[in-house]
């Protein structure tokens, strides 16, 4: 069955591609694998050179980059740019930060020396989603070869020409042959790639679905895994908050990728004696939307990635209205060619429905009141996921309740939620495990090793320390 990609905004087909077959995928493996006891010797500062290239390359090629993503998925082109530029920014950051990440850290013991050095582990499988089909990769891409790791990339196949402009450009920014290769795979074959013994390690991004098939399998093998699944992100917003601030981000927030983020806010939790004012203009803010061509600059909302996700949003906003939840606005698909779903509010969505515990992949957001800060927390936490969440409040004591008990990955307090180089990524609960970007996610798929040298066996030859110098880079030599 051909992979296929179609421009969601108009239908049309614009390329199609055969997937590989088993022997090619293996093929391609046996590169990967053959590469990295090489490539892994590369000096940390050759890396760093190609990694700026890379940078370098993506920025110089942007309107190319970004429209070939607005193309295949949708995105609206003025977002398409801010992906390619961020990309550009996580490849410099793990070129400026990578020595400091991998330096071998010293630990005091009972012996002379002691200390853990970070190794890399050797071929790692990224199977990557479409919603942002540049940034996904790259932020695993660029921690994972300048930890030395080797990669082999399965993207969602809906953006096949997305994941080729990587490879290429990964290739012309000097990284070697076999260092990241593309599978243009179909779905039942990752489980043969992954069950390959070459395979080290697997990062997922994706649907819960997914994360749960491939964790599994990973499990089985006794691969080490990263998982980055669903999010229905709580946005929270309290008295005391800016409250023409937070209408404004709110709706930024549900409708940044044209609603298509795990960490876009899905859940509206406002406190009672706000809640009127702050519903009534949100809903003007989502109505206020512009929805169309997504090569437009002025677009806000362009069409959903593909029809499947537009049949199964439309499904869920039926089943949430025939739970009891009102439509304050849109509800519906939008006639005409194209993806496109109106932006959408809802209210009243009861807590003990099914769809109250589902992740809206689209501009559709649900409105609650809580009482107070103890049922905003009870209502934010009442999810399967725990991905982010963006809390609304200026009184101190109500800021470190929110921090300390929202049960997810990562709490933004008077901000929209982001992801950063500098800071790891990830959840807990069904949004996953692991993390990714900053240290944290680059050491995911390095082994800590720990080495102790013993004492000097006389006393006329004390203990040196020539152990320290990292193959990889011996500038990192103390």
């Amino acid at each position: 069955m051909a992979i296929e990609s179609i421009n969601p905004a108009t239908g049309k087909l614009l390329r199609s591609f055969d997937p590989l077959t088993d022997e090619a995928a293996r093929q391609k493996i046996a590169l990967a694998a053959e590469s990295f006891p090489t490539y892994c010797q590369v000096p940390l500062e050759h890396r760093a050179l190609w990694m700026r290239k890379l940078a370098f390359l993506l920025e110089h090629e942007i309107e190319d980059l970004s429209t070939l993503i607005t193309q295949e998925m949708g995105k609206p082109i003025e977002a398409a740019h801010f992906e390619i530029l961020k990309c550009a920014s996580v490849c410099r950051y793990y070129a400026e930060h990578a020595a400091r990440i991998l330096a071998p850290e010293s630990i005091p013991t009972d012996d002379s020396y002691s200390y853990v050095r970070w190794d890399p582990i050797g071929v790692v499988l990224a199977v990557m989603p479409w919603n942002f089909p540049f940034w996904q990769v790259f932020r695993f891409l660029a921690p994972a070869l300048m930890g030395g790791n080797v990669a082999l990339l399965k993207h969602a196949g809906n953006v096949p020409q997305c994941a080729l402009a990587i490879e290429s450009l990964v290739r012309r920014a000097g990284f070697p042959r076999g260092a990241f290769q593309n599978l243009l795979l179909e779905i039942p074959q990752v489980e043969k790639v992954l069950g390959d013994e070459r395979i080290a390690a697997v990062t997922v991004t994706g649907s819960e679905a997914a994360g749960r098939a491939i964790g599994a399998q990973a499990g089985w093998l006794i691969k080490k895994s990263v998982l980055e699944l669903g999010g229905s992100d709580p946005f929270i917003v309290m008295p005391s908050a800016d409250l023409d601030m937070a209408v404004e981000i709110a709706v930024r927030a549900r409708c940044v990728n044209s609603g298509q983020s795990c960490i876009a806010a899905k859940r509206f939790i406002v406190a009672d004696e706000i809640y009127d004012v702050f519903e009534s203009r949100f809903v003007a803010g989502m109505e206020a939307m512009r929805v169309g061509d997504p090569m437009k600059d002025d677009t806000d909302i362009g069409p959903l990635a593909t029809v499947r996700a537009l049949e199964l949003l439309e499904a869920q906003v039926n089943a949430a209205t025939h739970a009891g939840a009102r439509i304050l606005t849109g509800g519906e698909r939008m006639l005409g060619t194209g993806n496109y779903f109106e932006p959408t509010v809802l209210t009243g969505v009861p807590r003990t429905s099914a769809v109250y515990r589902e992740e809206f992949f689209g501009p559709v957001a649900m409105l609650f009141r809580a009482k107070d800060t103890e049922e905003a927390i009870e209502i934010a936490n009442d999810t399967p996921f725990g991905l982010s969440a963006s809390v609304w409040t200026r009184e101190p004591a109500e800021q470190q309740r929110f921090i300390s008990e929202l049960q997810c990955g990562g709490v933004f307090l008077n901000a929209i939620v982001a992801s950063d180089p500098r800071l790891p990524f990830g959840g807990i609960k069904r949004s996953g495990y692991g993390r990714e970007l900053s240290a944290a996610g680059m050491r995911e798929f390095l082994n800590a090793k720990t080495v102790v040298i013993s004492a000097a066996t006389s006393a006329n030859e004390p203990a040196t320390k020539p152990y320290l110098v990292d193959t990889a880079d011996p500038s990192l030599t103390r």
